[in-house]
């Protein structure tokens, strides 16, 4: 259980150290975290607290994509994340700003953000503890419609980018990296991250369709 909490938590912060990464880059942040940073704009509160809000709709929408209850479960790790969320943003990266860093900083920013988003996301779903309903959301569209992990989530970014435009998020051609390749990224992540979570905790492993 120790080894399982400590992976989880590991990917959660490792997760959103990548969210702040891509913001902090100026060229277009996350497609989620662009409609909460928009709605923080709007009505102030941290992207956090829009984080966590967003995230206990979420569960029922998963619940009905599944048809199944409402995982009331994962209010955990909405908990745990937003304030993770928050920490990075509102005390890690506080005075962080690449605003007048040259571009190819704020690329490589952008671009390591990204990598490090997709290795969260990819890390904290192997202990199959409650998930965050965002990210639960991409598996339940691809168990759903049997879909790969890679194009679930594409559908997820595609919808939830096209909101944050409308609602004046910073969606830029950072979003548009996002969307098009955190799928890739996660499915690349997770196929070499599932091999070495089983090596270390060799009991069986649950059979999964998205590898």
């Amino acid at each position: 259980m120790f080894y399982r909490v400590t992976v989880y938590l590991l990917g959660m912060f490792v997760n959103f150290f990548g969210v702040a990464m891509v913001i902090h880059a100026t060229l277009g942040a996350g497609f989620w975290t662009s409609f909460f940073l928009g709605l923080s704009d709007l009505f102030g509160m941290t992207v956090g607290f829009w984080y966590g809000v967003f995230q206990f709709l979420i569960i029922f929408i998963n619940a009905k994509l599944m048809k199944q209850h409402p995982e009331f479960m994962a209010l955990i790790p909405v908990v745990l994340e937003s304030f993770i969320l928050d920490f990075w943003l509102e005390i890690v990266f506080a005075s962080f700003d690449l605003s007048a860093a040259p571009v190819v900083i704020k690329a490589l920013t952008l671009g390591a953000g990204m990598a490090a988003i997709g290795l969260g996301v990819a890390i904290y779903i192997l202990p199959q503890f409650p998930r965050a309903p965002v990210d639960q959301l991409f598996l339940a569209i691809s168990a759903r419609f049997n879909l790969s992990l890679r194009m679930g989530q594409t559908i997820v970014a595609v919808i939830v980018a096209t909101i944050a435009v409308l609602i004046g998020g910073p969606v830029g051609i950072g979003t548009g990296i996002l969307v098009l390749f955190l799928g890739p990224v996660i499915q690349f992540w997770y196929t070499r991250a599932y091999r070495l979570y089983y090596v270390v905790k060799p009991e069986a492993a649950p059979q999964e369709e998205w590898l």
